[in-house]
């Protein structure tokens, strides 16, 4: 059906509409009379035709929003589903979805003090601040650069029995005197609190304790 709105009424003075105009004039009216009645009956019919293209369109319109929200309506419906199961996922492999945790580069130097002093420290035992002054680590690094890597000695361990350890950690009787701390400058105290500080965290928390109580004893 094409829009009635656009349709345009014809010339029924016409010769076309020549047989439609007897019609009517032979029921007794004039030929002016019939073109007007044929116009008029046009117009009836085209206006009809209007309400029925009108409300075709509006049929039409509700049709398709009711289409778009039933499609809407499962889309929503598909996306709920898929984020339920993606939580469901996410709840069951928590560890796949941990996120991950972006630390910055260290900055701090490597701290590589005596291995006499690192057995000291993670024993809970006092250990001087000497070792951990720039000296202290000069002295380590000159020996773990001539020790033999391989070299085992036995030491008495605290319930009575023997253990062998690596030489390195064994402080060596010929090596340079300790600094008492009480000799310390501040600045090598200065160089070795924080170095300390920053080696007693990678122990328990237990020998970070004990190591603190006989330090302040000491």
């Amino acid at each position: 059906m094409e829009d009635p709105n656009e349709a345009i009424r014809p010339n029924f003075a016409s010769e076309e509409y020549h047989d439609a105009r007897q019609q009517l004039i032979e029921d007794g009216i004039t030929a002016e009379q019939a073109t007007r009645s044929l116009a008029a009956l046009w117009t009836i019919n085209n206006n009809a035709d209007k309400e029925h293209w009108a409300l075709k369109q509006r049929q039409e319109r509700l049709a398709r929003q009711r289409e778009e929200d039933e499609e809407e309506e499962r889309l929503q419906q598909l996306k709920d589903e898929q984020e339920a199961a993606r939580l469901e996922e996410r709840k069951k492999n928590k560890n796949k979805y941990a996120p991950l945790v972006r630390g910055k580069v260290p900055s701090d130097p490597t701290i590589l003090p005596a291995q006499y002093a690192t057995r000291k420290l993670k024993a809970g035992d006092y250990c001087e601040l000497h070792y951990f002054t720039n000296n202290g680590l000069d002295e380590a690094k000159a020996s773990s650069l001539i020790a033999e890597p391989d070299a085992l000695v036995m030491l008495p361990s605290a319930d009575g029995l023997h253990s062998w350890v690596p030489a390195a950690a064994v402080k060596d009787p010929k090596a340079a005197p300790v600094v008492k701390d009480e000799k310390l400058t501040w600045e090598e105290f200065n160089e070795a609190a924080p170095r300390m500080i920053s080696m007693m965290k990678l122990f328990p928390y237990e020998a970070q304790l004990s190591h603190a109580m006989r330090s302040m004893r000491a």
